[in-house]
C-alpha cells in the first residue's frame, strides 16, 4: 500500500478584529473570484511580494482605487511588477503599515491602517478588503510522522517521496518554489507514478 497526501495549503489570515466576520461581504482572499464585485469601488490589498501585486493590479481592471498596504519600508515583488505598480494610475502605496482592525455594517465600509513606524493610526473608507500575506499548509496531521521544513511543508525529493517510505506528497502541502495549479498537477502525475513503483516493487512485480 501507499499513500499520496495532496492536502494543500490555507491562506494565512490578519488575525484582526473584523476579519472573520466580514468574510464574503467584503473581504476575500482571492481577487479572481470577487474583483467584479468592486467595480469602481475603493479596496485595499494588504501583501507586499509577486502574488499581492499581481492582484492588486488585476483588481485596477475594476476597482476605482487600489491602495496596497505593506508592512515593511518596500516591496519583496519582483522589480517588473512593483514597476507596473508604480505606473499603474489607479494603484496607491501604503508602506510602513499594517492593517489594525477591518469594521462596517452588513458588509466592509473601512480599515483602520497602523503605522509600523510610529503606531499612529489612520482610518481609510473602502468597500473590499484583499489579503495575500501568504500561506499555510494543511500538514498538522503529519507532524509526528514526516520530515516537515519551513512554516510546516512536507519534505520531498523530486520522486514526490517523502521522509517516510511508501508515503508521497504533491501540491501545495510540499515545500516548493512556485504554488500554482500547473505545478501541482504536474507532482500529482509524479507522485501516482513513484507511488504504483512502489507498490510493484512491494509485490515483486516492478519492471527491471
Amino acid at each position: 500500500m501507499s499513500v499520496i497526501i495532496s492536502s494543500g495549503a490555507s491562506h494565512k489570515k490578519l488575525n484582526v478584529p473584523g476579519e472573520k466576520e466580514f468574510l464574503g461581504k467584503g473581504v476575500s482572499y482571492c481577487a479572481t473570484c470577487d474583483g467584479p464585485f468592486f467595480r469602481d469601488k475603493d479596496v485595499i490589498v494588504v501583501g507586499g511580494g509577486d502574488s499581492s501585486v499581481q492582484e492588486a493590479l488585476y483588481l485596477t481592471k475594476f476597482a476605482k482605487t487600489v491602495t496596497l498596504i505593506h508592512r515593511k519600508d518596500r516591496l519583496r515583488a519582483t522589480k517588473i511588477l512593483q514597476e507596473r505598480a508604480f505606473n499603474n494610475p489607479k494603484m496607491k502605496l501604503l508602506l510602513s503599515s499594517v492593517v489594525a482592525e477591518i469594521y462596517g455594517d452588513e458588509t466592509v465600509k473601512g480599515v483602520w491602517i497602523k503605522s509600523t513606524i510610529d503606531g499612529k493610526e489612520i482610518k481609510v473608507s473602502v468597500s473590499g478588503v484583499f489579503i495575500f500575506v501568504g500561506y499555510v499548509p494543511n500538514t498538522l496531521f503529519a507532524g509526528n510522522i514526516l520530515k516537515l521544513e519551513g512554516s510546516g511543508y512536507i519534505s520531498t525529493d523530486n520522486n514526490m517521496k517523502t521522509s517516510v517510505p511508501g508515503i508521497f506528497a504533491c501540491g501545495d502541502a510540499r515545500n516548493k518554489m512556485l504554488q500554482q495549479v500547473v505545478t501541482a498537477t504536474g507532482e500529482g502525475a509524479a507522485a501516482a507514478f513513484s507511488a504504483q513503483e512502489y507498490v510493484d516493487e512491494l509485490k515483486g512485480t516492478a519492471y527491471k
